[in-house]
């Protein structure tokens, strides 16, 4: 089978696990997602993960609580480790291999981020999972995405999304916004459209690393994505 992406970098935002309920993890969805990475597994795609920490702790909210912004981004980061480990363990229980890398040093749980022991994995069938973010403040789990993505020389980030799409506006308050199926890097700037934070947007378009922004929660999208159809947004040069 001929496959438009053999080597991808699947961003999920730690939202995404909760489902229907405001905080945590939902184990409906981790097995939603197990089984669409397992699915494009059984196509050979070499897969790389990077997930948020949303669900559980929000760096950008610390400031309302009283800790300081760097605290708050490590506890951030921290999260992004515990949704690691869910998710690490949902995929073997589908069978799938895989091995969760952590940007911070700690190896009773994770390997630590060496790039081309992660490109190995990759190379030898094992899905990759990215914690901890960039293991530095001020960086969200967006810029993570993009700067891995680019290291281990991915062909293109999948961004998985609760809408099916970018539009002009938020289709979620505005029933009047259109979806763009193709857009460039330049137009989405220039429209203001949050496709991703800019640090993480600006390294994907100096290193011409296109973008695909789609629903997550719809079955089989990852697979049609990969197959070359048309599904969401393409953000390209």
């Amino acid at each position: 089978m001929n496959l438009k992406y053999k080597r991808v970098l699947l961003k999920l935002s730690g939202e995404s696990l909760m489902g229907d309920q405001s905080f945590g993890i939902s184990p409906d969805m981790l097995q939603h997602y197990a089984w669409q990475i397992k699915k494009l597994k059984e196509l050979d795609v070499e897969i790389a993960i990077v997930i948020g920490g949303g669900n559980i702790f929000r760096g950008l909210q610390a400031k309302d609580s009283g800790i300081e912004r760097v605290q708050g981004d490590y506890m951030g980061m921290l999260a992004t480790c515990i949704n690691g480990m869910a998710l690490q363990s949902s995929l073997e229980q589908h069978g799938v291999h895989s091995r969760l890398i952590s940007a911070i040093d700690m190896r009773e749980i994770a390997e630590s981020y060496i790039r081309r022991r992660a490109i190995r994995h990759l190379e030898k069938g094992r899905v990759v999972i990215f914690s901890a973010g960039t293991g530095s403040p001020y960086f969200t789990t967006d810029s993570a995405a993009a700067l891995r993505a680019n290291e281990i020389n991915a062909d293109v980030i999948l961004k998985g999304t609760r809408v099916d799409g970018i539009y002009t506006a938020d289709p979620e308050k505005d029933p009047t916004a259109t979806k763009f199926d193709n857009i460039t890097f330049n137009k989405a700037i220039n429209l203001g459209l949050n496709v991703m934070d800019m640090t993480a947007f600006t390294l994907c378009q100096e290193n011409e690393l296109p973008i695909v922004v789609f629903d997550i929660n719809q079955k089989d999208n990852l697979l049609r994505i990969v197959q070359g159809e048309q599904v969401g947004t393409l953000v390209e040069v």
